[in-house]
């Protein structure tokens, strides 16, 4: 079994040090079966944190203490989602910083002071590594800061520690385990424990619905910040592609990655947002949200996209009356057709010859002390690692990639070309237009099907059209609007490239409407729909990256 904490401090050590206790269990201690009830401060969302914090009724150092309980108490321990892959050893000492400047009278930022969880694919200059949860990445420790993470810091957030994820952001092989990394097993869904948490920014999205910190970050390149949140009940934001730096993240692709916020409200998602945003059109996006942007508005409603599974339609049909009821109007949109031929293929292509690129880059600037420099050397770390690396999936795509000429191929110039023009002018641009609408929604994910943690993925019928937003590097914003079978589902607004500020208003003013956000109850199981397994009719395989 892979240890899940790769720093030398777990959780219960950093209280023990913050505290001056033993937290060590007694030998007749045993472990609980269910989580602990909620402390006051882990129960409230990110702007009511920052709310408290400013008002002195809590510290900093106070909340990350609780989260440290909660994370040792729930993640580690009782349903033990596994959603936190390391712990910051300097989470306590940073707090104790910001509550100091707080005292001083200084201005601590718009985060003021709240832990964040960041997906494992992220650099911070944390004595914690970046390991886009392969073993491969063990010792890379960043000297710096992902810009991001900068802006974070900068309006006062404590890095509280890493999340699982999928390795390699689900882009190691076709037929992949969503949740899983070599480094930290798999992550389990906080709602129903037996249910996908989707992927790749599993561990985010499992880590926000339990409460294991006040915000976290997700990076998407095809579903992965949108999917996760959904699946696990919570706001999900996939800002316009360069809105947010790629720098210091471990990249897939240069044309479609983004990291973004993943929290219990949309305001929340705003405020993290306006920390890490710094490309052309960054604003103050909590003071661009209204609960009355709705009215008026025309919402293109992507019917094609809703799939059988039962229980979808009528709850995204809750959905639209809610929107209709603040003053929006619904225009139908029953289909939807590519004009681009061949391009799954073609997107397929850009995504492969973008990897071998970007991969190669990042690994030529991590530390000495990671050996695997090169794509090709983390194939044969895999193969020389099989039986942990390799035992549940292999590596097809890495194979794949690392055949490729890069981003220098011709074939990659006319892919790209064309698949940007199918998402953009063919695509989330001609629907704008044509339907003179100005946002477009959908579910945002199927229900989360049953997950084997030994076995790769089954995926039931998709719902959703999130896959055009992703490659346009468009805007995408999932609200949750409800549970079936008490597994979350989520409705999605997308928009036009630098729509964002509107995007995150519109899924606001629907959120302080509904209010359809459920918090998670760590069942064994549910009777809501999932796919057979290996039945006559196979479900469709649906890789989030």
């Amino acid at each position: 079994m892979i240890r899940k904490h790769l720093t030398a401090l777990s959780a219960a050590a950093i209280l023990a040090a913050a505290c001056g206790t033993d937290t060590t269990p007694a030998a007749d201690e045993t472990t609980p079966e269910t989580p602990p009830v909620m402390t006051d401060y882990t129960a409230l969302t990110l702007p009511e944190l920052a709310e408290v914090l400013e008002a002195g009724n809590v510290t900093s150092e106070m909340l990350v203490t609780a989260y440290l309980q909660r994370i040792e108490a729930i993640d580690e321990n009782g349903p033990a989602i596994n959603a936190v892959l390391s712990i910051n050893p300097d989470a306590i000492e940073q707090a104790r910083a910001i509550d100091a400047r707080r005292a001083a009278g200084e201005e601590v930022g718009i985060l003021a002071g709240v832990p964040v969880l960041l997906k494992d694919n992220i650099d911070t200059a944390d004595n914690i590594p970046t390991t886009a949860g392969s073993l491969a990445l063990a010792q890379n420790y960043a000297e710096v800061d992902a810009p991001l993470v900068e802006g974070l810091r900068g309006a006062g957030a404590i890095i509280l520690g890493k999340t699982n994820l999928s390795e390699w952001a689900n882009f190691r092989s076709n037929g992949s385990l969503s949740g899983w990394s070599g480094v930290g097993g798999h992550t389990r869904n906080p709602h129903v424990l037996n249910r996908q948490t989707c992927g790749s920014s599993a561990g985010s999205g499992a880590a926000m619905a339990a409460m294991l910190a006040a915000g976290t970050v997700g990076t998407e390149t095809n579903g992965s910040i949108i999917c996760p949140s959904q699946g696990n009940g919570v706001v999900g934001f996939k800002p316009t592609v360069g809105l947010v730096s790629q720098a210091g993240i471990v990249p897939i692709s240069s044309s479609q990655d983004t990291a973004g916020p993943m929290t219990r409200t949309v305001e929340g998602a705003a405020m993290m947002l306006t920390a890490m945003a710094t490309g052309e059109g960054a604003t103050d996006y909590v003071s661009a949200l209204s609960d009355t942007s709705l009215e008026g508005v025309r919402i293109g409603v992507l019917r094609y996209s809703v799939s059988d599974q039962p229980g979808m339609a009528d709850t995204f049909n809750a959905a639209l009356e809610v929107l209709e009821a603040q003053g929006a109007e619904l225009v139908e949109i029953e289909a939807f057709e590519s004009q681009i031929e061949n391009f799954g293929q073609k997107a397929f292509t850009v995504l492969v010859h973008e990897f071998k690129t970007t991969l190669n880059e990042y690994l030529e600037g991590t530390p000495e002390a990671v050996e695997s420099r090169r794509l090709t050397d983390l194939i044969a770390f895999n193969e020389a690692n099989a039986e942990t690396e390799l035992s549940i999936f292999g590596q097809d795509l890495f194979t794949i990639a690392d055949a490729t000429n890069g981003i220098e191929d011709e074939a990659y110039v006319t892919a790209s070309a064309d698949v940007l023009r199918g998402t953009r002018e063919l695509g989330l641009d001609l629907l704008l237009s044509d339907y003179g609408v100005d946002v477009l929604v959908s579910p945002s994910g199927p229900i989360m099907p049953v997950a084997v943690p030994t076995e790769p993925d089954v995926w039931p019928s998709w719902s959703g059209a999130g896959g055009l937003a992703a490659v346009a590097g468009y805007p995408h914003l999932t609200v949750p609007m409800g549970t079936i079978g008490d597994v979350p589902v989520g409705i999605s607004f997308m928009g036009t490239a630098g729509q964002d500020a509107q995007i995150l208003s519109f899924g606001y003013d629907y959120e302080q409407a509904s209010m359809m956000r459920a918090d998670p109850q760590f069942l064994e199981s549910s009777d809501a729909p999932t796919p057979d397994r290996g039945g006559e009719e196979e479900a469709e395989e649906a890789g989030e990256e």
